[in-house]
């Protein structure tokens, strides 16, 4: 296997394969941030940039957590998939995929652009970005049921979701916090039952870009054929956890998870599988709030004692979780003001 982060090796790799000229001499910069691949950008002269993905066998995080690299297979498969369900340029285009050296090279978005997360933990909160963010996540529940042959057949593949996220976030999170156990495992039970819409399983701000007002998602290594609640806590709870750690943008915040719910709800009602849905996405919220305080992916940017506020809070709603997103969001709200 060659490693990618290594200039030498992977421009190499890249002539011999015939990927760039045997002459040419890209620009190359490591991208950091991410826990589960090595990625860099790249830059051909007269050529648009490229971002290169390697999958790695264990994620850059304290804890053990492993998953198979074959995952970005999953990728290739969403960056040629996507893009028949979204909004023209919502997704970037595949360049090339070798599944022996795990690597896969896709188009870089366009300069200029911004991580989204980046300007949410800034204070900038754009409520026609949180519409946008719901539409494009209600897009892709609704056409891939519509498409369900299809769908469910090229993403029928959930290892990666066990080892990604059902371990991770549920099961790891139920052996820590024991008092949370019955609530996460029943959960866990109920999203493996699930089998109504493709599921982004990583639909998160940090893997958004924002070029040209427009949102570009990122990071499909996840993708499955599943239950769509579990994308809408994952989602929701990046939302409320910055509203929990920007007290002067919590109102702000809080009124976007309100305005995401209601946009998503608007592209997808129509759909059979959506009346159930809010009862679902509510808890996978609760869940997902949880994990993020005390599973083995916890979010960077919460304190301490913001982690514990968030875990106490989570376990509070784990025993008398509401059944609508505006009643969560609301009760999350005061627990806040209370703690």
């Amino acid at each position: 296997m060659i490693d990618i982060e290594n200039a030498n090796e992977l421009l190499g790799y890249l002539r011999e394969k015939g990927h760039i000229g045997l002459g040419e001499a890209p620009i190359l910069r490591t991208l950091h941030g991410g826990v589960s691949n090595k990625t860099v950008w790249l830059r051909r002269s007269g050529h648009a940039a490229w971002v290169l993905k390697q999958a790695l066998p264990k994620l850059r995080v304290p804890s053990d957590w492993y998953s198979d690299p074959a995952r970005i297979r999953v990728e290739a498969e969403g960056l040629r998939y996507l893009p028949s369900i979204t909004p023209p340029g919502s997704i970037p285009a595949l360049v090339f995929e070798d599944t022996e050296q795990r690597i896969l090279a896709m188009e870089a978005v366009p300069e200029p652009n911004q991580n989204w997360k980046e300007r949410l933990l800034g204070g900038e909160i754009d409520i026609g970005l949180i519409r946008q963010f719901g539409q494009l996540l209600g897009m892709i529940h609704r056409k891939s049921a519509e498409s369900r042959q299809v769908f469910a057949s090229v993403f029928k593949d959930r290892r990666f979701f066990e080892t990604l996220r059902v371990e991770p976030y549920y099961e790891f999170s139920a052996r820590r916090v024991p008092a949370a156990a019955d609530f996460l495992l029943a959960l866990t039970q109920e999203v493996r039952h699930h089998s109504d819409t493709l599921v982004h399983g990583d639909y998160s701000p940090k893997n958004v870009l924002i070029h040209a007002g427009r949102l570009v998602l990122l990071d499909h290594e996840v993708l499955h054929f599943g239950d769509p609640a579990f994308d809408l806590g994952f989602s929701l709870t990046h939302l409320l956890s910055k509203a929990s750690h920007l007290p002067r943008h919590r109102a702000s915040l809080l009124s976007a998870a309100v305005a995401y719910w209601k946009t998503y709800a608007a592209e997808t009602q129509s759909a059979p599988w959506f009346p159930q849905l809010e009862n679902r996405a509510a808890r996978n919220t609760v869940a997902c709030l949880l994990a993020r305080a005390a599973g083995r992916s916890q979010l960077e940017y919460l304190s301490p004692s913001e982690k514990a506020r968030q875990q106490a809070l989570a376990l509070q709603l784990a025993h008398r979780c509401p059944g609508s997103i505006p009643d969560l969001v609301a009760m999350f709200s005061e627990g806040l003001r209370d703690g």
